[in-house]
């Protein structure tokens, strides 16, 4: 591993422009193999699923084994230790917690003439979580999906996952599944389970949104299928910004940039900083501390590919720059945090002072870990309570308030050449002048 495994460049240097914008050269190429992944599994239901499966690294399961059963849900909970059960129900908590603070409630409101408007908020019936899988456990990833969605009120939530090469899940996951409050558990992941939510089969019945991250076919599927069903976001790698001034400790901050890097080999690492003895104390730490890490191979082509340490002129240059970038998370590491969070426009979470490490969102904080990535937290918002309902409008006039707008509905119509609009509006306000009339007489 090279001493210099992350590097030091001043803010404008081009390297900049590479992290910024991360794109896989053969995304076209699996855009191909997903369309016809959602064809084979809207044609052919469970049987595809079960080959696709097995097809990528897991085990050929029959439509009959692809639902988890009570019975395996019971057997996790004697896999799992007291310390993993405490731990989750520490974080189970402090998220619902959270995510109550989201509720919103319909209202309405009375005007004059009678006329009332108002908004209904109803929950979404039936929606699938996407949890990675396979050769890893995801216990966080069920939670910040499920919690939102039961606290919004859904009434069924399907998740699915991919089972391990013997076909099973790992109990973690089933564990966090169950306390979490999930109805249905499914053994498929990849893009084969993105359209089985979608379309539905005949073990799985089809959701009205699917959320979750997972790898480039299941986020390349969701974008295929979105308009049959919403979805939350299109996730990308995973990236945290760290701004840190002379008062931040090189340790700590060499610490968070590596808990992103280990995630996977596009996760995008960077500093900002405008202290030049800070960078050359944190690159030295970051070399220090990678090479004792279980995941330094992944580690360290992160961050040669996608890492970077930028001295800055000042702090508000390194602000712009973390506006430009809108990362998945920022970290603000320096004096005085939340006399600078006014800078703050574009980021999915923000993490303040030097003992708010990002691991702290990913697991017992209470805020969604499930956050627009690749810039897009310039107009996406974390997921939550908001991700799992929707709103309609409620409108009721009288006679009186339609006549005291209805000259204008007429006339806007007319301008856009929509007669029967203001015929409709018309009728109305005839029949109330004749109606007064036969009073009148």
């Amino acid at each position: 591993m090279k001493h210099e495994i992350v590097k030091i460049v001043k803010a404008g240097d081009s390297l900049l422009d590479k992290i910024f914008i991360r794109k896989m050269d053969n995304q076209a190429e699996i855009a191909l193999q997903v369309a016809r992944i959602i064809a084979s599994v809207q044609a052919r239901g469970d049987e595809a699923v079960g080959d696709f499966n097995a097809a990528f690294g897991g085990s050929r399961l029959t439509p009959g084994e692809l639902r988890v059963t009570n019975d395996e849900v019971e057997a996790a909970y004697r896999l799992v230790d007291d310390s993993f059960l405490d731990a989750l129900r520490i974080a189970l908590h402090n998220i619902t917690a959270f995510h109550n603070r989201q509720l919103q409630q319909s209202w309405f409101d009375t005007g004059g003439n009678g006329v009332v408007l108002g908004q209904m908020v109803r929950p979404l019936r039936r929606v699938g979580i996407y949890v990675p899988g396979g050769k890893a456990s995801y216990p966080s990833s069920v939670l910040m999906n499920a919690v939102p969605a039961r606290v919004a009120g859904v009434q069924e939530i399907a998740m699915v996952t991919p089972p391990a090469v013997d076909g099973k899940i790992d109990p973690h996951t089933l564990v966090a599944a169950a306390e979490a409050g999930v109805n249905e558990i499914y053994k498929m992941g990849g893009a084969q389970a993105i359209a089985a939510l979608a379309y539905g089969t005949a073990v799985v019945p089809k959701v009205d949104k699917i959320t979750g991250p997972g790898n480039i076919y299941v986020t390349l599927a969701k974008q295929q299928v979105y308009g049959l069903v919403d979805i939350d976001m299109l996730a990308g790698p995973s990236e945290v910004l760290v701004i840190a001034d002379d008062t931040a400790n090189p340790s700590f901050v060499a610490a968070d940039l590596l808990s992103q890097a280990e995630h996977d080999e596009m996760a995008s690492v960077v500093l900002l900083t405008p202290c030049g003895e800070l960078a050359f104390k944190v690159q030295a730490e970051v070399f220090s501390q990678a090479s004792l890490l279980s995941r330094k191979e992944i580690i360290e082509k992160s961050l040669e590919n996608y890492g970077a340490i930028v001295v800055t002129e000042n702090l508000d240059q390194a602000f712009d720059l973390a506006n430009r970038f809108a990362p998945e998370h920022l970290e603000l590491m320096i004096s005085e945090p939340f006399n600078w969070l006014y800078k703050v426009e574009n980021a999915g979470a923000v993490f303040l002072g030097r003992h708010t490490p990002e691991p702290v969102g990913d697991y017992v904080a209470g805020p969604n870990h499930v956050l627009p990535t690749g810039g897009t937290a310039r107009f996406y918002s974390a997921l939550g309570v908001d991700s799992f309902i929707k709103k309609t409008s409620l409108i009721s006039y009288t006679q009186a308030g339609l006549n005291e707008v209805g000259g204008a509905i007429v006339k806007l119509a007319e301008v856009e050449g929509l007669t029967a609009h203001a015929n409709s509006v018309r009728v109305r306000m005839l029949e109330h002048v004749a109606i007064k009339e036969n009073e009148g007489s």
